[in-house]
């Protein structure tokens, strides 16, 4: 999976509004003195919340217009790529050495390609394509059905076509 700045911190703020929730049970909400200290932890605890929430959705929370952050966050994580040389890594080819340059016109095309793409699509294609996997061993692997991964495999074929053409 591709995880993006935003993923990285939604795992931190959870991190940290635990422990705040922690906090908080060892105070007494009756006691005055530390009424005031409760009162700050919750207001942490709601900005937390606030935060994560429009990190996780790409929306201000409460409003109803708004770019999906996926695509937003996906857009931004493809375009600062300036060379490939993860994908050797996740996918566990030790052949290639080399780093993979692009030049624009390329770059944006891929782009576009993978934001096209749903994480699922992404992943089943360049397992299948680049890897050589199974369909079978790649259901297997993530979980799901081998006629769910090759219609994932099918949608993204057809997405990689749209983009060329």
């Amino acid at each position: 999976m591709i995880e993006n700045w935003a993923d990285h911190l939604i795992t931190e703020y959870t991190v940290g509004r635990k422990a705040l929730h922690a906090m908080k049970e060892r105070y007494d909400e009756n006691d005055p003195y530390q009424k005031q200290d409760v009162s700050h932890i919750n207001s942490m605890i709601d900005s937390m919340t606030y935060s994560m929430e429009w990190m996780e959705t790409g929306r201000e929370p409460g409003t109803f217009r708004g770019m999906d952050k996926q695509r937003q966050y996906q857009r931004q994580f493809f375009e600062s790529v300036e060379t490939i040389p993860d994908i050797v890594e996740e996918l566990g080819i030790d052949i290639i050495e080399r780093r993979l340059e692009m030049d624009t016109e390329m770059k944006i095309l891929l782009t576009d390609l993978f934001v096209s793409m749903s994480h699922r699509e992404r992943e089943c294609f360049i397992l299948h394509s680049a890897q050589g996997m199974s369909m079978g061993k790649i259901a297997k692997t993530i979980g799901v059905s081998k006629a769910t991964v090759q219609s994932y495999i099918n949608r993204a074929r057809k997405k990689v076509e749209e983009i060329i053409a």
